[in-house]
């Protein structure tokens, strides 16, 4: 058969489909160690949360029944749209309204829509980018683009700040914003490093984004409200010119595939437009399910009480393994782990690129992220991005444990050390 331009660009292997089938592989072969997926840890307090809102749901009159039986408006249901709204005022002090919201079937799905809206080719014909200021970012974004080469990247400044330790920042200096440009995006904290971008990088992102006109998109799927997966005090930042992006699959609930936008009232008419022409209408579930927490603030109470708890010690349990278990006498750097459920490894002057260190640790039962698919929109020349990967502490302490043991050997036989 022949494919369609479209059929060949996502029909084809991408470094996200490569993340998944490998997280497929991982279910069905007990003996493979998952190190390098997105999936939150399975926190039994968390679980039960949200076991006990099922079965409120089955027995409660004909709940599941509307449930499953009638489709939500292409915004959402009206009760959790608004539900949002009030929350985000009560909490923060925004002066938005339901109309300011919109549902999504996760935020990667609203990722699409929303990088195809401000990207691509535009009615005059001129061709718009998407910029991300800082990288390593979001290895599902890379292949988002309906049209070739949507994104482009500025290199990050690398900044050592400890033994074994550094940190990205946004290099301004270089960071070229023209009319090229249709919108910035950045996620905060960042997958895959657990970079968290400091208030002033963002006031002045923001300043930018609104002297050129475009928006920024903040991805904070791990970020506050909730999950609330962030180990430093941070801003939350909202206005006119900022399109918000929230999750509910680090929470626990990542099946549902449950996101939210909040942004201006066009954007959101925009996004309810192509939910209506895609899905018309998103899921349900996760709406339902995580309504109750939010109208009685209790995912307050369970984010800062049982999930950042629980992230923050498995983090730090990870760094002292890495710490006494890797070579001393190889130039290797953790990122500064200030978010998210990931640590980003820099391993200086690798002997292989990053991709055949994920073969030979694939070859071994132990399944990373390479670094190089992290680099969306940057020079293939960049030595950098050839020299990183991804591994997530989100699993059990045994696993985490036996997947930085077998890291550990198979670099020193890398190095020779």
């Amino acid at each position: 058969m022949r494919y369609s331009v479209f059929g060949d660009k996502f029909g084809s292997v991408s470094g996200i489909g490569e993340l998944m089938i490998d997280m497929g592989l991982a279910l069905d072969d007990p003996e493979v160690v998952m190190m390098g997926g997105g999936n939150p840890a399975l926190i039994r307090e968390v679980e039960d949360v949200f076991r006990c809102r099922m079965e409120s749901i089955i027995k409660s009159g004909r709940d599941f029944e509307d449930i499953i039986g009638r489709y939500d408006s292409p915004a959402g249901k009206k009760e959790f749209i608004c539900g949002i709204a009030d929350f985000f005022y009560k909490t923060y002090g925004w002066n938005i309204s339901y109309k300011n919201v919109a549902v999504t079937n996760g935020s990667q799905n609203a990722f699409f829509y929303l990088f195809n809206m401000f990207a691509g080719r535009y009615p005059d014909n001129t061709l718009k980018k998407i910029c991300f200021p800082l990288v390593p970012e979001y290895i599902g974004y890379t292949d988002q683009g309906l049209e070739p080469d949507m994104f482009t990247a500025c290199k990050p400044l690398i900044k050592i700040t400890g033994k074994n330790r550094f940190k990205y920042m946004v290099d301004f200096d270089n960071l070229n914003i023209d009319e090229t440009i249709g919108a910035i995006c950045v996620t905060r904290p960042t997958n895959p490093t657990g970079n968290l971008l400091t208030d002033d990088e963002m006031t002045r992102l923001l300043s930018i984004s609104k002297k050129s006109n475009i928006p920024l998109i903040i991805d904070n799927a791990y970020g506050d409200p909730f999950p609330g997966i962030i180990f430093k005090d941070a801003e939350l930042f909202f206005d006119e010119n900022v399109i918000l992006s929230f999750s509910l699959s680090k929470l626990g609930l990542p099946s549902l595939r449950t996101g939210f936008v909040i942004a201006a009232e066009e954007v959101i008419t925009r996004l309810e437009s192509i939910n209506a022409v895609v899905n018309l209408a998103p899921g349900s579930f996760g709406q339902a399910i995580f309504y109750p927490l939010l109208e009685d603030m209790s995912i307050l109470t369970i984010k800062n009480e049982i999930i950042k708890p629980y992230y923050k010690k498995r983090s730090e349990r990870a760094i002292a393994l890495i710490d006494e278990l890797f070579p001393k006498n190889v130039d290797f750097y953790v990122h500064e782990n200030e978010g998210a459920f990931f640590l980003w490894l820099w391993f200086k002057e690798l002997p292989v690129t990053s991709k055949e260190l994920y073969k030979t640790l694939k070859s071994k039962g132990i399944l990373v992220i390479p670094g190089e698919y992290f680099f969306p929109g940057i020079e293939d020349s960049y030595a950098h991005k050839y020299q990183c990967i991804r591994i997530t502490y989100s699993q059990e302490e045994s696993v985490v444990e036996r997947g930085i043991r077998v890291i550990s050997d198979v670099i020193r036989d890398i190095y020779r050390v």
